[in-house]
Order: C-alpha cells, then sequence, then structure tokens
C-alpha cells in the first residue's frame, strides 16, 4: 500500500531529525540518564502520523518537505510526552507501549515525569528557532497554536475529562468532545502547522481543519475498537483497558456494529473536506482510510 510506504519515509526522515535534536552531550550522570529517557519515549518506533499529516498539509501550498520537518518533530516531541505521562501508574498505568517497557518501567516514576516535562518544553525550543519559519509571526503562530492544542482547552483537558469519566455515564456527545480535546486537537495542529506554513488563506484553512476534525475522531474510533477486539501482541500495549476501567468510549455507547459504521461516516467526512485541493490531497485522502484499517 503506497501510503504505508509514504508514512514510513517520512518517519524515518522524522525519526532521524529528532535523533539529531537529542544528541547526548557531556553533562553531569544524572542530566544524562533525562537524556538518555527522552531519547527512549521518543526513538524507535511510532508511526509519526502527526508529523505526516502535517508535512503533506504543506505541501497542499507548496512548501518543501524539508521545511516543514522540525515543526513535525516539534509536535512528534509533545505526542510522545503525552504518552510517557499517559502510561504513568497515577494516570492509565500501562506498562507496554510499542511493544517495549513504557518509559516509567524502563527509567522509574521520576525520570519519566522528567523526560516527558523536557520533551514537551523542547517543542517550544524547536518552533522558536528560525530554521523552523524565516518568518517569526509564523513561528509564533505555531507556538500560540501548539499551546492551545497541548493544554486545557486541548490534550490535557481531554485527559482530565477522561479521567473524570471513569465509572460515569456520558453520552456520545460528550465522549466525542472528550475526545476531541485529548486526541484530535493534535491532528487539528498538524494539519493548521502545515497552513500557517504556506500561508494558506481561511477558505483553505477551514477545509483541512473539517478534515483534520474527522480524522482525529477517527483515529480514536479506531483505536478504541483495537483496544476491544485486539490482539496485544499486534498492537504492541494491553488491549480490553478501557472496559475494565469503566471508561467512556463510542465502542462502549454504540457497540462494535455502529462504531464502524461512524468510523466509515468519519472517512467519508474527512475525504470530502478535502475536495478543494484536488488530486494534491491524495495522499492525506489514503491517510484517512489508512487509520480507519489499521490492526495496530
Amino acid at each position: 500500500m503506497a501510503i504505508i510506504q509514504e508514512l514510513e519515509r517520512i518517519a524515518k526522515i522524522v525519526e532521524a531529525r529528532l535523533d539529531g535534536l537529542l544528541q547526548p552531550e557531556p553533562v553531569p550522570s544524572g542530566q544524562a540518564r533525562l537524556i538518555e529517557a527522552m531519547r527512549y519515549a521518543v526513538l524507535g518506533g511510532g508511526k509519526r502520523l502527526r508529523p505526516f499529516l502535517l508535512v503533506e498539509s504543506a505541501r497542499l501550498f507548496g512548501v518543501a518537505e524539508a521545511s516543514a520537518i522540525d515543526a513535525g518533530a516539534a509536535l512528534e516531541c509533545v505526542h510522545c510526552y503525552s504518552l510517557v505521562h499517559d502510561d504513568l501508574p497515577c494516570m492509565d498505568d500501562d506498562e507496554v507501549r510499542r511493544g517495549r517497557p513504557t518509559a516509567h518501567i524502563a527509567f522509574g516514576e521520576a525520570n519519566a515525569i522528567l523526560a516527558g516535562d523536557a520533551l514537551l518544553t523542547l517543542a517550544f525550543d524547536i518552533l522558536s528557532r528560525p530554521s523552523t519559519a524565516e518568518d517569526a509571526s509564523i513561528r509564533v503562530e505555531l507556538i500560540a497554536r501548539l499551546a492551545q492544542a497541548a493544554g486545557t482547552e486541548g490534550m490535557a483537558g481531554g485527559q482530565a475529562l477522561d479521567l473524570a469519566a471513569e465509572g460515569q455515564s456520558l453520552g456520545a456527545m460528550e465522549v466525542a468532545r472528550m475526545q476531541r480535546m485529548k486526541t484530535a486537537a493534535l491532528f487539528t495542529f498538524a494539519c493548521a502547522a502545515g497552513a500557517a506554513l504556506g500561508r494558506a488563506d481561511a477558505m483553505a484553512r477551514q477545509a483541512l481543519a473539517a478534515y483534520a476534525s474527522a480524522f482525529g475522531e477517527a483515529f480514536q474510533l479506531a483505536d478504541d475498537l483495537l483496544d476491544a477486539e485486539g490482539d496485544a501482541v499486534a498492537v504492541g500495549k494491553a488491549v480490553a483497558k478501557d472496559a475494565s476501567r469503566g471508561k467512556a468510549t463510542l465502542v462502549a455507547l454504540l457497540g462494535v456494529e455502529a462504531a464502524r459504521a461512524r468510523l466509515a461516516a468519519l472517512v467519508d467526512d474527512a475525504e470530502a473536506s478535502l475536495t478543494p485541493f484536488g488530486d494534491r490531497a491524495a495522499r492525506l485522502k489514503q491517510a484517512a482510510r489508512f487509520v480507519a484499517s489499521r490492526e495496530a
């Protein structure tokens, strides 16, 4: 499948950039341990879907791939920080991520927390650099948008709602809102960042925002289906945890068949949102189909 090859290609480029950004330097042993934990959290795994969306969104407006990679690396730092913190015993209490021990198992809770903190701040460091975008106004926009996507109105706020909802009865609208904040916010940033780098007009930004919203919801729904039906070895992490913890998901509310129907409708919505871009958006359409059919 062509989209898988392209995802793998972009993932290798992002991986190499993250490796370069996190090169160990001669530092005291405690600090070296922190950098080692950061590298463990971001290197050696992951589909790099969010950087892929950022690069492809920027490509719609003629932005060179190399010019979008640093913003994609910053985004991946935030995503990986969130995984480190989500896996902690006080959050989702997971011991396996991407087929290997989670960061707090490998490095201890304190180092895992610090690694997450440092990755979050590194992301904004990267976005502030002229190498990310020569125009300072674009860098400011990227910083502001990522702060919103990662904060109380985005990922962190969604995680708080998720924790509060355990064992509670939520309606479909409430679950969808929580998942838009927790999961879709970074996908939305990816597309908005690509548009910002490409100096896109308001109509193009709106079309990409609609795509990202549908894509993010589809990704989360597919993830919930994997948790309900997937194999732990194939998925690379524990499964069947949502039901055991009483987590609110659309799969639990709608049932598997209705959830799959909704997933298909979301993919259709994502593809339709890209109509203004014509054939230039072919890879973004393929990406939406890919996340809906993934098995890991």
